[in-house]
């Protein structure tokens, strides 16, 4: 069995120093509580936005032809906005329109995960939580269009974050501590192992 994982960073998290290229984060925690036959592909890549994803959607998912695909995206998509204000931005608009455009193309034959965008800003009233919502809900609208698995790690993020202010769970406020990526890998496999 193929399971291809594709996002930004957060799924990248290092894989491009690690000989087996699964990176140091959620994907990898996930690697070691799967069978060994299940072969894990990280394509994740820092900085990428959900237009990103659209460059190279067919060299990284359709010609790869994986039996289960993961996709962790969004964050980018609003952090630049704040980060970034003079480049050209995804509204929440072309961000549905380009997520919705990728999953059409997929064959009906392959198991769709999509994980909620995390947090921006571990203040649940900054700027970034705010403006993330509405991408957020376009994940779960489309979960339910192509009845996909959704794996609602905004949710976990969210209520972790109301129940242990104390507990740090990203580096920078998007990036993963270990305890972000564990969250991460428990909601994921929560909600999709069964499909492996």
């Amino acid at each position: 069995m193929k399971v291809i994982f594709i996002g930004d960073s957060i799924t990248a998290s290092g894989k491009n120093s690690d000989p087996e290229r699964l990176g140091n984060g959620y994907v990898r925690m996930i690697k070691e509580e799967i069978p060994d036959n299940v072969r894990i592909i990280n394509k994740g890549v820092n900085g990428h936005r959900v237009t990103d994803l659209a460059f190279r959607w067919k060299r990284d998912v359709i010609d790869l032809e994986p039996d289960l695909l993961s996709i962790s995206i969004g964050i980018n998509d609003v952090w630049r906005q704040l980060d970034s204000p003079a480049l050209d931005q995804v509204d929440v608009q072309q961000f549905e329109e380009v997520y919705r455009d990728l999953l059409s193309q997929l064959k009906s034959s392959v198991k769709v995960v999509l994980m909620e965008p995390t947090i921006i800003d571990e203040d649940l009233q900054s700027s970034g939580n705010q403006l993330l919502v509405p991408y957020v809900e376009v994940v779960r609208k489309l979960a339910k269009e192509f009845e996909a698995v959704l794996v609602p790690t905004h949710t976990v993020f969210i209520s972790h974050l109301q129940k242990h202010p104390e507990i740090a769970l990203t580096t920078d406020g998007v990036h993963m501590r270990r305890k972000g990526n564990e969250l991460m890998a428990k909601s994921w496999l929560q909600e999709a192992k069964a499909f492996i």
